[in-house]
């Protein structure tokens, strides 16, 4: 019989999972379910590298573990293919991006399944198919035809809010809309003409078109959202971004707000990452004032969370994208101001909440009146303030805020004290307790007291209110751009409509570039005959030529997968039922406050209006670690091409160098083969020592421009897919960052080489025994059956793997091969190593697949203590070991110690001055 040969076993048994429809799921009311999902991945041209599974494999484990646990397992995969990357590979190479992503999918299939995944592959999604895109247009369209109502905290259908309009105004509507949104009555509304109506239904609708401040990519064609900025530049490319107003499809999440945080405190997940949603959407109370302009009509309105420092004010700070400061800015400010809007509108806002320790900014000229004392304070703008967030005008209080503070040191303003005995010459004091406000109607009140007072002064005086506010915004949902899906909207007179949903999917249609046109028209602009005729019409209508952000066809994508076949739903109801949610996602924290938030968002609209059962849809989710690279480096003497060993680089002037992995062993570099990967290097000389090149490393994040990726299908040609599994665990605790080193896995492999020897002979046969297990054999395997349990549960992986490795370790030391202690040990490691246990299994004798056998039970009696091997001292020194019953009386035990061969061989026949016996510790004979 040959040896364990890894290629053979895995081949046989993917084809075997796949030929059987393993792992296939359908609705089983008679069992419990489970849904394990991983956040699909963006198939790029690269291919996976070692870091890429590793969540996938802890799911896997999981999966299969609830399998052998007796649950009806969901356990899918598919992929998010629209977005920027194949596009901007499509502009550089002409290639359609439809044929680059569908050779990337297969690649990372190919790759996926030779790692043994137990995904249910009849149920894959691709974002880009039009039979899965024809369902996010139908989700849109259902966001278009509804608004919020903050009285009831849900979404309803837009025709509820007509039928309000229609019978008695606006002016008792409590719902998200539009801050320009102006009052009308019953009859207002019904001598409105349609076009006037629908403009008016923008204003309350959840998906709608308004004139929004964008981050602009000329280069790249099209919006880009803050995330893919930085420092003024794109984050693919490097391309220059500006701000620049643009009319753009935007979802009004902010409607969502309070429920969103709410909701957190629901749900089984990590307290950072919680936190990262919480300080996202960045929920304030506080008051809006509004205050006078001088020599203006126009006013300032400023949001405040401490309005109990309002005589502390001492200037107000507009944020540079306001029109307000074209009117407001005076003539000898001018230039200076509009250089400073240049420069500040090429910020993204990330940059600017960030670089808290850079002080800018421009006077206006122009001067506001502080309502309560009736000083006029200058107007300033700066960079630190931003539009989007509460009015986008701040009454700035040096004396109570550190970044107030700063400006007003830099630009020499003046700093109020805001509470009594303050010493303004130090640091900003934001202390709220304890203090007494220093002047006009709040002298002498707590800080509670001068709230309260402050806010009722605004609402008697009528300008201001108290008021929550909120950091986060809505959210744009248009990217001028191609590979995407179809905003399903037609225009007529100017005025958007929904696309009947009979008529959906709106295809994305075949162009002959993927730039924009030279009139700065989306790509789209490009196609022919992109237009739409409603039933009943002879007119064809425009299209809407913009196409939804990445993040639409992953905000709903795991309903899809319940019911992925379905072309009358995007799922069935009673699919839907039995499903119902997420059990355990696995996915990066990168998504916390795009990806998991804009779900969350569409799930709770979806759950207002009836189509999905529970309102969060992810109930635990466990943010995996990193897999970092381990890169080697060669040292260059300068101007030479001449390369030092590491512990001779100290003697030379030299450059440190990346060089491919690949290309070291154990940091041994194979300087053949570095002369070779390179033309540059092909007369590369090496100062060597102890006659070989010895390389540095670090360790890094594992990137192709480090040269220090690891390909999971050279891993799994030389030691197999089921080492890669378990040494992607054993690596450290999931939730951690963790350097790859190739080093370490020859221990994972030899230990499954362990456990198959375990089954066989010293020739390699089979060699299984149907004899009783041992109560220490027993105890070995119910030991590791308790320990892995506990660990699954807890998503201890890496210590699972070493249980197996100390079980399999002792089964060896006792050369034990029974049946009875190996058929479990088999289906315990099935989750971590499937492909070997499924090739045990079988030979074993059973012809059901190991994922369907029982996981097996633990029986704690197998693991009590009936005896103790007591080290037996004399003299202070032991001699020997015995065991005795647990429960044998010190007499006993006294007798039976003394009349020990060997321990009469060491007294020599002497009698023992003290026998001393400490119960399960030690025996001490005294002489």
């Amino acid at each position: 019989m040959a040896d364990y040969n890894h290629s053979e076993i895995e081949n046989k048994w993917q084809k075997y999972w796949q030929d059987q429809k393993s792992f296939e799921a359908h609705v089983d009311t008679s069992k419990p379910k489970f849904y394990a999902l991983d956040m699909f991945p963006y198939p790029s041209g690269a291919g996976l590298h070692v870091g890429h599974p590793l969540g996938y494999i802890a799911s896997d484990i999981i999966s299969r573990y609830k399998r052998n646990k007796g649950f009806n397992v969901l356990h899918p995969m598919g992929f998010d293919a629209f977005g920027l990357p194949a596009e901007q590979y499509a502009i550089q190479t002409g290639q359609r991006p439809a044929i680059t992503t569908e050779e990337n999918i297969a690649r990372y299939k190919e790759q996926l399944k030779n790692i043994g995944f137990s995904f249910d592959w009849s149920k894959e999604v691709r974002t880009c198919d039009a039979d899965y895109y024809k369902w996010t247009q139908w989700i849109f369209i259902q966001l278009f035809n509804a608004w919020y109502d903050q009285s009831q905290q849900k979404a309803r259908p837009i025709d509820d809010l007509v039928a309000i309009f229609a019978s008695e105004g606006n002016e008792s509507v409590q719902a998200a809309c539009d801050e320009d949104t102006v009052s009308f009555t019953a009859a207002e509304w019904k001598g409105y003409s349609e076009k006037e109506q629908q403009e008016t239904l923008l204003k309350y609708r959840l998906t709608y078109l308004s004139e929004t401040s964008v981050n602009w990519c000329a280069e790249l064609g099209t919006v880009l959202s803050n995330d893919e900025v930085k420092d003024g530049f794109s984050e693919r490319g490097g391309h220059p971004v500006v701000k620049k107003l643009m009319k753009q499809w935007s979802m009004r999440i902010t409607a969502f707000a309070e429920r969103l945080l709410d909701g957190l405190d629901q749900l089984d997940w990590s307290e950072p990452l919680k936190e990262m949603q919480r300080n996202w959407i960045g929920k304030s109370q506080g008051a809006e004032m509004t205050m006078d302009i001088e020599g203006h009509d126009d006013k300032i309105t400023v949001f405040t969370t401490r309005i109990d420092t309002v005589y502390g004010v001492s200037f107000l700070v507009l944020a540079p994208e306001l029109d307000l400061i074209k009117k407001i800015t005076t003539d000898e400010q001018r230039a200076e101001v509009e250089a400073y809007v240049e420069v500040a509108k090429n910020i993204s806002e990330r940059d600017r909440m960030t670089n808290v320790k850079k002080v800018s900014g421009a006077f206006t000229g122009a001067y506001a009146i502080n309502p309560f004392s009736g000083e006029k304070i200058p107007v300033w703008i700066a960079d630190y303030v931003l539009a989007g967030y509460g009015t986008g005008a701040v009454m700035a209080v040096p004396g109570g805020d550190q970044r107030d503070y700063d400006f007003a040191k830099h630009f020499d303003l003046p700093i109020l004290p805001v509470y009594e005995g303050m010493d303004v010459s130090k640091e900003a004091d934001a202390t709220k307790e304890g203090k007494i406000i220093n002047e006009g109607i709040l002298k002498g009140l707590t800080f509670q007291e001068a709230t309260d007072k402050a806010t009722a002064f605004l609402e008697e005086k009528g300008i201001g209110s108290g008021k929550i506010n909120y950091r986060i915004r809505n959210a744009i949902f248009a990217r001028q751009r191609y590979w995407g899906e179809p905003v399903p909207v037609y225009f007529k007179d100017g005025i958007p409509y929904p696309v009947a949903t009979e008529d959906l999917p709106i295809v994305l249609p075949e162009i002959d570039k993927y730039l924009p046109t030279e009139d700065g028209d989306p790509p789209l602009a490009r196609a022919e005959n992109y237009t739409y005729t409603p039933k009943g019409e002879n007119t064809a209508y425009p299209l809407e030529l913009s196409t939804m952000p990445g993040w639409a066809g992953s905000s709903w994508y795991w309903y899809r997968y319940m019911d992925a076949n379905n072309s009358d739903a995007f799922v069935d109801n009673d699919v839907q039922k039995y499903w119902k949610d997420v059990d355990l996602y696995i996915g990066g924290t990168e998504h916390a406050t795009g990806h998991l938030l804009y779900s969350r968002f569409w799930n709770k609209f979806l759950f207002d209006m009836g189509f999905v059962q529970e309102e969060e849809p992810f109930k635990k989710l466990v943010n995996q670690g990193m897999i970092q690279g381990r890169s080697n480096f060669v040292y260059r003497v300068k101007g030479t091409n001449q390369f030092v060993s590491l512990n001779k680089q100290s003697e030379y002037d030299c450059t440190p160098m990346h060089v491919d992995v690949s290309l070291v062993d154990n940091d041994v570099l194979d300087t053949d083969g570095f002369k070779a990967w390179r033309p540059d290097l092909a007369d590369a000389e090496f100062i060597l020592e102890d006659g070989k090149y010895v390389c540095g490393y670090e360790v890094e994040k594992m990137s192709k421009s480090k040269y220090n990726v690891v390909n999971p299908d050279d891993i799994i040609e030389k030691y197999g897919a089921d080492t890669l599994r378990m040494y992607e665990m054993f690596l450290g605790p999931l939730e951690q960052f963790k350097p790859w080193n190739t080093h370490g896995i020859d221990g994972v492999s030899k230990f499954l080489r362990k456990a198959w020897r375990l089954f066989h002979d010293e020739q390699n046969e089979w060699n299984v025994s149907d004899d009783k297990a041992t109560p220490e054999e027993l105890k070995i395997l119910h030991k590791a059956i308790k320990k892995i349990e506990e660990d699954i549960n807890n998503l201890s992986l890496n210590t699972s793997v070493s249980t197996l490795m100390i079980a399999v370790n002792d089964l060896t030391a006792l050369k034990c091969n029974k049946r009875e202690i190996l058929e479990s040990l088999t289906v315990i490691l099935s989750p971590f190593a499937p492909h070997i246990s499924e090739e045990l299994w079988e030979k074993l004798g059973h012809s059901e697949g190991i994922n369907q056998v029982a996981f097996p039970a633990f029986d704690e009696s197998l693991l009590v203590e009936n005896s103790h091997e007591y080290p037996v001292s004399i003299n202070g020194k032991v001699r020997t070991k015995i065991s005795y019953p647990v429960d044998m009386d010190k007499g006993e035990i006294e007798k039976s110690v003394l009349a020990d061969e060997t321990v009469v061989k060491w007294t020599e026949g002497k009698a023992p001055k003290k026998v001393i016996i400490v119960p399960k510790r030690i025996i001490n004979i005294v002489l």
